[in-house]
């Protein structure tokens, strides 16, 4: 038996059919139309569906959407980036399809995928941490996605690192994502380039614009002011993860998003910061992997096929 998953974005729909295993059997995507309401994006969600059925009667459909999401109900709560507030999702899909769909937040649904079929297969529990615009995350712990209460939860990027620090997106200061994501990466490069007119970073700038890894390459052609900002990101970006570490201890956190693209040069320091900073790190015997994702964009659509399944 096939099963279906959709990743809701706020650019595209992506579906795909995805096997037993964790496969991709074919796949379809179409704009999301934000700009046209509630009633088009389930339009553009249905339209996928039916696209990829193809006369194949799936045994499940599940659905990754940013925000918050309730699976019991069926409705998204609030993703505003999608103009969606109390929208039954469930209720517009089932009755444009006859599909009685899963619902899952992004994160968690690509956390779930990593854990199952990608770089976390067979370990015992699981976190993912995206490194992009913001920071996300998702926690998967013996299979089963942590969603909370509410479906809110892992909302990893919004624990305070730093009290009265950086403002944040979601109206508080200091939080993870104020440091940690591409975003607090390019800011603290432009910083540090305003202050140091002599770096590599101008001439990196010059060639390709400022990114999440300007810094980085000054930092390997042996520049000072390049290396003091991957210096300090690695330092907020362990403080997050050790946090997270010690909540949950898990056999496995794995990186996707922008800044991860920058592997070992991150993942090194990053990996001994945390197990220095990490609690009982001197004695314990058993360290969390530091690790990269490996399902790439394709995380979300397996991982709404896994709920699916589940």
């Amino acid at each position: 038996m096939n099963y279906l998953g959709i990743d809701l974005g706020g650019t595209n729909i992506k579906g795909a059919v995805v096997n037993e295993a964790g496969e991709i059997v074919r796949e379809a995507s179409r704009p999301t139309n934000v700009d046209k309401g509630p009633d088009a994006i389930a339009d553009g969600i249905a339209a996928v569906i039916r696209e990829l059925e193809q006369g194949e009667k799936f045994a499940g459909v599940g659905l990754g959407c940013p925000g918050t999401v309730d699976d019991e109900s069926g409705e998204v709560v609030c993703a505003f980036n999608l103009g969606l507030i109390h929208y039954d999702l469930r209720g517009a899909i089932k009755q444009r399809t006859g599909y009685e769909i899963r619902l899952g937040n992004d994160a968690n649904v690509a956390a779930l995928a990593e854990a199952s079929v990608g770089v976390g297969k067979g370990a015992h529990s699981v976190v993912v941490i995206t490194l992009g615009t913001g920071v996300g995350g998702g926690v998967v712990l013996e299979g089963r996605m942590l969603v909370g209460w509410t479906g809110a939860a892992s909302e990893l990027g919004h624990m305070v690192i730093a009290e009265d620090g950086a403002a944040c997106t979601c109206g508080r200061k200091g939080c993870f994502e104020a440091y940690a994501s591409a975003t607090a990466l390019i800011r603290m490069t432009k910083e540090a380039m305003g202050a140091h007119p002599e770096s590599v970073m101008h001439e990196i700038a010059r060639e390709s614009g400022i990114d999440g890894r300007t810094a980085f390459l000054a930092k390997e052609r042996g520049d000072a002011a390049g290396t003091e900002v991957v210096r300090t990101y690695v330092k907020y970006l362990a403080a997050g993860v050790t946090n997270v570490v010690n909540i949950f201890f898990p056999e496995v956190v794995a990186f996707s998003g922008g800044v991860a693209n920058q592997g070992e040069a991150l993942l090194v320091p990053l990996r001994e910061e945390v197990s220095r900073q990490e609690f009982g790190g001197r004695y314990v015997k058993r360290h969390a992997r530091l690790v990269n994702c490996t399902l790439g964009y394709q995380s979300g659509v397996i991982g709404a096929a896994l709920l699916a399944k589940q």
